[in-house]
């Protein structure tokens, strides 16, 4: 059984959705967990069913594209639960609807890079330099499917930034490789978040199996399968990648 007992695992924009089901299944083994969101009521909902288990949580909240609160957020961090072993910086999203290039505002082009880019860097910017001191650690960033296969109708900046997200992954794997520490991606195609099921008609949902080689579409629990995986020491040599999580639609 893959164990990840006594390790503290911090889980960015975990107060639902993907990051809600990492901190959940992070938690099942063995990690003390740290969840991180905005949405106060959410994220109390999610501790509190992760505590229901047994397990520790702790509870965090951050903008996490100001470097001074995700300073502030380590500190209490590391005062209440203990250095972080494992970095999921999940949070972001798709905050500006797609639209032609020349459409995009100078505003909603910085909204989307500064949601998903901005926030990456400034979390494993914060959290590395302890990582490398104690030698030893695990970071996993979020891409997208969407950065893996353009596509017209994609949201340009979203997808920007997480192709950015990708490389910038790999430059830390290179970068923090020699003190100990791994730097690994995911990139999910849809997944059936709450969210998700309430905004993509179910008639929608049904065309999008169909562009899937395994017929259905992902779940959060797909996607905390694998960073559960890529955590853990059970992948100790794998540094550097980007791991699609798309039912076999994203073939590159």
């Amino acid at each position: 059984m893959t164990s990840l007992d006594g390790q503290v695992a911090l889980v960015t924009g975990s107060s639902r959705g993907i990051g809600a089901a990492i901190a959940t299944l992070f938690a099942q083994h063995g990690a003390r967990v740290v969840i991180h969101g905005r949405d106060v009521d959410a994220l109390a909902a999610v501790g509190a069913r992760i505590a229901s288990t047994g397990a520790e949580v702790f509870s965090t909240t951050a903008d996490l594209t100001e470097h001074g609160q995700v300073e502030a957020m380590r500190l209490a961090i590391e005062e209440h639960v203990g250095p972080v072993d494992i970095l999921v910086a999940n949070a972001g999203g798709s905050p500006v609807p797609p639209s032609p290039i020349e459409d995009i505002t100078e505003a909603d082009w910085r909204l989307s890079i500064d949601t998903n880019l901005t926030a990456t860097f400034l979390t494993v910017k914060t959290f590395l330099p302890g990582m490398k001191n104690r030698g030893r650690g695990s970071i996993i960033t979020m891409s997208s499917a969407a950065a893996r296969r353009p596509n017209a109708g994609s949201p340009v900046g979203y997808a920007a930034a997480k192709a950015a997200i990708e490389l910038l992954t790999k430059d830390v794997a290179a970068q923090a490789g020699p003190f100990g520490i791994r730097a690994n991606c995911l990139s999910p195609e849809t997944i059936m978040t709450e969210g998700n099921q309430r905004q993509i008609p179910e008639r929608i949902q049904l065309s999008l199996i169909d562009s899937h080689p395994i017929r259905r579409l992902g779940t959060p629990e797909d996607v905390a399968a694998a960073a559960l995986f890529l955590a853990a020491d059970t992948a100790a040599w794998i540094s550097g990648i980007v791991l699609d999580i798309a039912g076999g639609s994203v073939l590159v």
